[in-house]
């Protein structure tokens, strides 16, 4: 598949909702992730992400106008060994347990299904990336309600193995804006990134919905030696 712009998949939709980036930097040394949220809702605006030992939580920017936790307050990314989980919800959680449970990332994700935010029925984006002995992979997933109908479920994962440098691929919550809400359709995109940690964080940041965006989280890791980088960018300061 040939890959797309990712200038044109951040800029050219006004609600992505959430979404998730990753892949390998153009000089090949660094795996990437990025995440990112949007808000609608005054609820879902009133957020910022915070470091929360080796990953991320979100948290209630004013907690006084915070009216339902439930699906906006979680741990998008956490740290497994040498895996990084990234989430849009609460199965970041899920993924993390089962998995230091030695189950698998797919296996975790049957535990788990579509939120249930009728009638939107946001799905539930997933990704984890592995590093071990100097070599680099990474999978996606995505829970989605069959055409709108919460009594099925269809669950979607897609591997990638050594990956090549400069590519990624992108997922994320929501086809555009609408009432309700039409769910991400087909595979991840694959796209094209370049540059490194700050100029990549500006890059996403500057190319989403400047209504909409509330946050985003960037981490570059070294696959030679696992140590890494991160940045976070929160509208509300």
């Amino acid at each position: 598949m040939e890959k797309m712009s990712l200038k044109n998949e951040l800029s050219g939709n006004s609600y992505p909702g959430r979404g998730i980036i990753i892949g390998k930097s153009a000089d090949g040394k660094h795996a990437i992730t990025a995440y990112f949220i949007m808000g609608r809702s005054e609820n879902s605006r009133n957020r910022v992400f915070v470091e929360d030992g080796e990953g991320i939580r979100t948290q209630a920017f004013d907690p006084s106008k915070l009216t339902d936790p439930s699906l906006i307050i979680y741990a998008p990314v956490r740290v497994l060994g040498n895996k990084t989980i990234v989430t849009n919800g609460d199965q970041t959680d899920t993924i993390y347990e089962l998995m230091d449970k030695q189950q698998t990332f797919e296996q975790a994700l049957r535990t788990r299904e579509f939120e249930p935010d009728a009638p939107n029925y946001t799905p539930r984006i997933s990704g984890i990336m592995h590093i071990e002995n100097g070599k680099f992979n990474y999978a996606m997933s995505i829970l989605k309600s069959n055409n709108g109908d919460p009594s099925s479920c269809n669950r979607y994962t897609f591997a990638y193995e050594n990956p090549k440098a400069g590519e990624a691929h992108f997922i994320h919550t929501y086809m555009g804006d609408g009432n309700p809400l039409p769910s991400f359709e087909g595979e991840p995109a694959p796209v094209a990134i370049e540059g490194d940690i700050d100029a990549f964080t500006s890059f996403v940041w500057e190319n989403l919905n400047e209504d909409n965006k509330v946050s985003l989280f960037v981490r570059y890791i070294d696959i030679a030696t696992g140590a890494y980088e991160s940045r976070i960018v929160n509208k509300n300061k």
